[in-house]
This record gives C-alpha cells, structure tokens and sequence, in this order.
C-alpha cells in the first residue's frame, strides 16, 4: 500500500493493551518505543500482537519542539 505521509517508521510490536473502545500498541523501534492510541476495533481488525512487524505512520500538520 503506498501513503503520502512521509514518516514511515517500521518496528516490532512489543505490547497491546486492549481498552473497551481504545487500544494502545507499543511499538519498539531501534532503543526507543512509540505509543499510539488506535480503537479497538481497527486493533482487532488488525489482528495486531506482540512480536508482528508493523510500520508506524506518523501524519501531522504540526511538530512542535519544547526546551
């Protein structure tokens, strides 16, 4: 499947917490992990566990910097 986003970062699915209508999928990229907030139901469409290889699409009108 090809996306216009640009930041496409892929990694390894290293936990899911299955909320009643979220679910939060940790994904391990190199030595760090990004979080994402994804419903349940696409979760469980997904089929989506610990240890599947995933890429991680990062779509944004802003990335802000705080110091």
């Amino acid at each position: 499947m090809k996306l216009s986003a640009r930041n496409q970062i892929s990694g390894v699915v290293k936990a899911t917490k299955l909320g009643t209508v979220m679910a939060e999928v940790t994904v391990e990229i190199d030595a760090a992990e990004i979080v994402s907030a994804i419903t349940r139901t696409s979760a469980e469409s997904l089929e989506i566990k610990p240890g599947d290889k995933v890429t991680v699409v990062i779509k944004s009108t802003e990335v802000m910097i705080a110091k």
